[in-house]
């Protein structure tokens, strides 16, 4: 099976590290389009990026500048060629019938490349500050929500008129032409069971994750199950930080240097917005460590190190990719492409052959 790599894009100022001492991407749309095309030119599959709508303060201001993700993924799409564009899109706050048309857009700049990345908001501070957050919609109802929501849009990619008299959504009527050319891939994230079952039942692609490589393990292979009895696949990926150099000892300096400036007040502000009380947010900065500056699992060392890594994730939780962050993407992706990547290609053609 040939496996898909793909990039996170840093489109919030820092990146995916909170730290005073990591590198810190801007999130220009300057830096974004250098990083897809090193993506590109390193033979990744996709980019993709979040939405992010306020960010986290500290002395990092995390996030506290950032871009609007569909425009600039449909700049990205112009300055690329072959990576799959994977834009991220708000349900709670995007009407269908406009995220059905502006990814038709997209799917024309692009040539047929568009994903639509689905997320229903989990960070009540961004929602709040627009008037938009529903605090007494449950957990339940938000999924509810983005099904519906995202029934809508398939159908307006697929059908020439669309009447729906919802529980959240009305459409009469309704018309949304051109269609796709290709239809754009869906992407969803979610660990819970009704994320899950969203997944299998309505995503082309899922991020995972799991506190164990046995708990992510568990919840690629209830996905692929679950959309395998439904008649549908549905891809799996996890997330992973890259932290390479010439060495394991160099790499693990990399790391020590970026655990120094851990901004545990934007991380307690990160959590705040989740929902956990202040109090409690600021008794865990007490016990915060070094590592809490990175945001997903990572891997630091040689290539050689990173390769085989990469290989124990992607097998061992049976993963069908892997979306990656570097601290430095300018810098980093280049060293991956050249040191790293084509040997994963060559193993996956040589498993394919045998």
């Amino acid at each position: 099976m040939a496996h898909e790599y793909g990039i996170f894009l840093p489109i919030g100022n820092g990146g995916w590290l909170v730290s005073t001492t990591a590198p810190h991407p801007d999130g220009s749309y300057e830096y974004n389009k250098r990083a897809s095309i090193l993506a590109e030119e390193a033979g990744m599959d996709f980019v993709m990026a979040m939405a992010k709508w306020r960010g986290f303060g500290g002395s990092t201001d995390h996030w506290g500048r950032s871009l609007e993700s569909m425009t600039m993924m449909a700049g990205i799409a112009e300055a690329t060629e072959r990576v799959k564009i994977w834009a991220t899109v708000h349900a709670n706050i995007h009407n269908p019938v406009i995220a059905a048309k502006m990814f038709v857009t997209l799917d024309q700049i692009s040539n047929g490349r568009a994903g639509m990345n689905i997320v229903s908001g989990s960070y009540a501070d961004e929602f709040e500050q627009m008037g938009l957050w529903d605090a007494d919609m449950s957990k339940e109802a938000r999924y509810r929500m983005v099904d519906e929501w995202t029934d809508a849009v398939t159908r307006l990619w697929e059908e020439d008129s669309v009447t729906l008299d919802g529980e959240f959504f009305q459409l009469t009527d309704c018309e949304s032409r051109p269609h796709p050319r290709v239809r754009p891939t869906v992407i969803s994230a979610g660990r819970s069971p009704a994320g899950r079952d969203f997944q299998a039942r309505r995503s082309d692609g899922a991020f995972l994750s799991g506190d164990t490589m046995e708990d992510l393990r568990i919840a690629s292979r209830d996905v692929h199950e679950q959309a395998a009895a439904l008649g549908r696949e549905c891809k799996t990926y996890a997330m992973l930080t890259v932290v390479m150099d010439e060495t394991d000892a160099l790499a693990e300096r990399r790391v020590a240097r970026i655990a120094e400036g851990v901004d545990v007040e934007a991380l307690a502000n990160m959590r705040v917005s989740w929902g956990m009380p202040r109090d409690r947010a600021t008794s865990w900065t007490q016990s915060a460590t070094g590592q809490d500056a990175f945001q997903t699992p990572y891997v630091a060392g040689s290539p050689d190190s990173v390769f085989s890594h990469i290989n124990t994730v992607v097998e061992g939780a049976e993963l069908d990719g892997l979306m990656l962050i570097f601290p430095d993407y300018h810098e980093d992706l280049p060293a991956f492409g050249e040191a790293v990547l084509p040997r994963l290609r060559a193993q996956d053609l040589s498993a394919v052959s045998a």
